[in-house]
């Protein structure tokens, strides 16, 4: 297999916790370079996972002619600026969700990746589950009809308030942090953008939203609520996902259910016309769909599955949030 030559910028937690994982089991995924803040934390990550080379500087591994694809896994503050240079020097990316702070910066990231032929794609892994696919193909083959209503929720544990998503110098809080997946499966499931948007929020004394909620309305009647919130136990990866989508013939609700999980994800399936059934989805690793997904496409075999229309809205949808707000 041609395999993809792969660059990582950042030794962030996001990576070693779930994506480094995806890229080792990717099978057209080879790990070619790690780069860091310094040349011995690159080095570290570098003999723990098997990358080739390692750089001391982020700008270094993009001058790396080898490198094919680079995934971005910094902090949220630095998602445009070093996309915008990856693209720049020919790579093509993969950057963590939130792509960008604002619907303006993601248009320009991929106007710049047009500019340059290559390809961008935010990082939403759980979007590339088959039990995502699953629930998306009833809806559009219309098992529960015309939707009527959708809810969508991701709450976690609070954080020591050191921690970066609890800055807002850093871009944290709930809704940049969390809320995209909720936000992001309406999308998916509805797709569209809401026509209005009537939120409301608590905030922490540093400034951050630390549960966010909002009603939105769509065309045709349809309706969606969403929540998110860091307001668990704190520190103990406490995890609370949900969703319920309901139609003019029946509804879908989660059931064991988690937005990144593997294993066995199952849901319930009820029509007016009597069936009522908990059905099972077996997901693999969502982080090694998204990189395989991602090189077919940098070999031409593929389209992108988060797609630039995809991710402008969703950005779009998240500064009208923030917008009303106050963040």
């Amino acid at each position: 297999m041609n395999k993809v030559k792969w660059g990582v910028l950042g030794t962030a937690y996001i990576f070693e916790r779930d994506t480094a994982r995806g890229m080792k089991l990717a099978k057209n995924c080879e790990l070619t370079a790690i780069a860091g803040r310094t040349q011995e934390k690159a080095d570290a990550f570098r003999e723990k996972y098997g990358f080739a080379r390692a750089y001391g500087s982020y700008e270094e591994l993009l001058k790396d002619p080898e490198i094919e694809a680079v995934y971005i896994a910094l902090p949220n503050t630095l998602h445009y600026e070093w996309t915008i240079k990856a693209l720049q020097h020919g790579k093509h990316v993969l950057c963590e969700k939130p792509l960008a702070p604002t619907e303006q910066q993601a248009r320009e990231m991929f106007r710049t990746a047009r500019e340059n032929h290559v390809l961008l794609m935010e990082a939403f892994a759980y979007q590339h589950s088959p039990y995502i696919k699953e629930i998306h193909k009833l809806i559009t083959e219309g098992v529960i009809g015309d939707i009527r209503y959708v809810e969508a929720a991701l709450i976690t544990s609070d954080y020591d308030h050191s921690n970066i998503r609890m800055r807002k110098e850093t871009f944290g809080g709930s809704t940049y942090d969390i809320g995209v997946y909720s936000l992001s499966f309406l999308q998916r499931i509805l797709g569209a953008v809401p026509e209005s948007i009537h939120a409301a929020a608590a905030f922490s004394g540093e400034g951050i939203d630390t549960y966010t909620t909002a009603v939105m309305e769509y065309g045709g009647g349809m309706r969606a609520h969403f929540d998110c919130g860091m307001v668990l136990e704190t520190e103990k990866n406490a995890s609370l996902d949900r969703f319920q989508i309901h139609g003019s013939k029946g509804s879908i609700c989660s059931v064991d259910f988690g937005f990144n999980a593997p294993g066995t994800l199952t849901y319930r399936l009820c029509t007016f016309d009597g069936v009522d059934e908990v059905r099972k989805v077996e997901v693999p690793n969502n982080y090694c769909l998204e990189v395989e997904q991602f090189g077919r496409c940098v070999r031409n075999e593929e389209e992108p599955y988060l797609t630039e229309a995809f991710s402008v809205a969703l950005a779009g949808t998240v500064d009208r949030i923030l917008k009303q707000i106050g963040y």
